[in-house]
């Protein structure tokens, strides 16, 4: 998760025997520079950067227009106004040249994907330069694009991860699986290895994915409570007291599918509908605006709080302390 990942995390999680992840997706090549070269400070062992590679916005000014009104009355409440132009706030790594040329400058040991993925090219770059590549699946039709395009291995995102779903097209059809079919299902249509994301939270979970054939897993709603991890009080106080909320995938804060705990921005979305949204990232230049207006008067309903569905698990404790134990719970 871009906004929570943090050079020490990712460090500290590779240290302790993991591959540590950072999230760039939101950066600009100055500050994602920074961060790799921090991380790399911190640890001598391998670690992933996550990069966007989202299609570009299709902007629709009237569609715009109108999301800038229904959010106006929003703003009001705190007494502030809405932004009157919105603007693509993040640079998809598709076409990114400036971006390509700092990471195969700096060298981190993997790369990941997700929106989509990049050209041949572009990845044989990676392979050329010794990183391995990863990218993001939620359907088979997806996984066979991926490998068709020379990537390394395929995360399976089930529809149980926090966070932003990583659907090529947003538009399509959402099938929904499960981490737990995704993975039996790319087993049978890929040759590539398969990491299962989404849902997992304990040893229970880890083992359970391994049983049916991932060859690893990624966790990120697990270690948002970790003191390495980016996330705030507001944030923190909402994971500790999980129970009393549930998880919700939300279209409203940016423009794409994303699971949530539930929350203001969350219940403004389902009144006015999914097709009421203006595009990824220009709805998040908005989203953005109306959560920090919001969170300045305490208030913490319209923030980007993303969690997966297994968040009433969520356990505090320092990164290498929770890797540990999840190694141990998984009997690894």
């Amino acid at each position: 998760m871009a906004g929570v990942s943090t050079p020490e995390l990712a460090a500290t999680v590779s240290n302790a025997g993991g591959l540590g992840s950072l999230g760039i997706g939101a950066s600009d090549v100055v500050q994602a520079r920074t961060a790799i070269l921090k991380t790399q400070a911190l640890t001598s062992r391998p670690f992933s950067v996550n990069l966007f590679c989202h299609q570009p916005a299709k902007r629709d000014e009237a569609l715009e227009r109108a999301w800038i009104e229904s959010l106006r009355p929003l703003f009001a409440e705190f007494g502030g106004r809405p932004p009157e132009v919105l603007s693509e706030i993040y640079q998809s790594f598709i076409g990114h040249e400036a971006m390509l040329e700092m990471l195969l400058e700096t060298a981190p040991a993997a790369v990941s994907f997700h929106f989509g993925v990049p050209d041949r090219d572009v990845v044989q770059a990676f392979r050329d330069k010794g990183i391995v590549t990863l990218a993001t699946a939620t359907r088979p039709e997806e996984a066979l694009l991926i490998q068709a395009n020379g990537v390394d291995v395929i995360v399976a995102q089930g529809f149980e991860a926090g966070g932003h779903r990583g659907m090529f097209d947003d538009k399509a059809h959402d099938t929904q699986l499960s981490t737990f079919a995704l993975v039996q299902l790319l087993k049978k249509q890929v040759d590539l290895p398969v990491v299962a994301a989404g849902g997992i939270m304990d040893g229970a979970g880890i083992h359970a994915m391994l049983s049916v054939g991932a060859d690893a897993v990624q966790l990120g709603t697990a270690f948002l409570l970790c003191p390495e991890s980016a996330a705030d009080d507001g944030y923190r106080q909402r994971l500790k007291f999980s129970r009393l909320h549930q998880t919700e995938m939300t279209h409203a804060i940016s423009g794409r599918a994303a699971r949530s705990l539930e929350n203001d921005y969350c219940r403004h979305g389902r009144i006015v509908g999914q097709h009421a949204v203006p595009a990824y990232p220009v709805a998040y230049d908005i989203g953005k605006a109306l959560a920090g207006l919001a969170k300045s008067h305490g208030h913490q309903g319209y923030s980007a709080h993303w969690a997966g569905q297994g968040v009433n698990l969520i356990r505090e404790m320092p990164a290498a302390e929770l890797l540990q134990t999840l190694v141990r719970e998984a009997g690894l």
